[in-house]
């Protein structure tokens, strides 16, 4: 037994496949079926059911599967340690993003990391918080980043920036302000497709209800493009991140206004599954973000006291 063919019972649990968990393997489909029954052989046991399609794990396969995991991880560890050791930054990290913070994020940090750390090698997606959980769990990603508090017991949260969550829109009269957000209950507040965390936000800083703005339109759009498009054309308002707003051009920056104290804002984090094998990286990419993004936002001035986060 070695810990190749542990990374290999992983793989074709996962995929249920010989095919695809060779290719996710770097090795041929031939290696790896050889090597699969060569520990079947060992242990005496069969992992694989391999009369179906797809692929079934045996129940003492899962079992074995489980603790293969368990030491696949003590193996990294045992690899981060050295690394830590020689103070290198190095390395692949599998991050998850939530699109409403990697659009306007992401181009601010990538190039930054990517000349500090040569050896560190990014893999990222663009996936809802949910989805991020879930592969958290199932050790496919290395570190989440999500709006939160998320309270989930298993996670957790290291707070990287508060970000203000301002309006946007046609402004009917010449306030430059609104004194809270309560005051957007009287007023038609366009919002991202139901289930996103922004839209949660909204609805809760708000203390608003989901409803449709016109009679003859349900409209629930997957991005700030389209948002921002149909609130220009069929007024009313909508609410942004503030670093969403800095990307934006001048003309509709002129359409944004602000909230007076406790301004509502979104906190954002890295959230990662203990006990963990990359905890340096982790700290590393939290301190860069940190660094990077905090001087740019009004919130690294205010006290805790001038801010209301909007919850999930």
């Amino acid at each position: 037994m070695n810990i190749q063919q542990l990374e290999y019972i992983v793989a074709l649990d996962k995929f249920k496949s010989f095919s695809k968990a060779a290719e996710s393997c770097f090795v041929t489909q031939a290696t790896l079926s050889t090597m699969v029954k060569k520990l079947e052989e060992e242990l005496e046991i069969v992992l694989f059911d391999r009369k179906t399609s797809p692929i079934i794990t045996t129940e003492c396969g899962k079992e074995l599967v489980s603790e293969a995991n368990r030491i696949l991880l003590h193996v990294q560890q045992l690899k981060q340690i050295a690394l830590e050791a020689k103070g290198r930054i190095e390395g692949q990290l599998r991050i998850g993003i939530i699109p409403t913070v990697a659009g306007n994020l992401l181009h601010r940090i990538i190039p930054v990391l990517l000349e500090k750390y040569p050896g560190l090698n990014l893999e990222i997606q663009e996936i809802t918080t949910d989805n991020i959980i879930e592969q958290l769990k199932k050790g496919e990603l290395d570190v989440g980043i999500a709006s939160t508090p998320l309270n989930h017991s298993e996670l957790e949260e290291d707070i990287l920036y508060y970000e203000k969550l301002l309006v946007y829109g046609n402004v009917k009269h010449g306030n430059t302000k609104f004194r809270s957000p309560d005051e957007l209950k009287n007023e038609n507040v366009w919002l991202l497709e139901q289930g996103n965390c922004l839209t949660d936000q909204v609805l809760n800083v708000c203390s608003l209800s989901s409803k449709e703005i016109n009679a003859n339109l349900s409209f629930s759009p997957n991005s700030f493009g389209s948002l921002l498009n149909m609130v220009d054309k069929m007024e009313g308002l909508t609410l942004i991140p503030e670093l969403f707003c800095l990307d934006l051009p001048k003309g509709r920056q002129a359409k944004v206004r602000d909230f007076e104290a406790p301004y509502p804002v979104r906190e954002i984090s890295l959230i990662y599954h203990r006990p963990y094998a990359k905890l340096r990286l982790i700290e590393s990419l939290a301190k860069e973000i940190k660094d990077l993004i905090m001087p740019l936002l009004q919130t690294s001035t205010l006290k805790n006291s001038d801010m209301r986060i909007a919850r999930i």
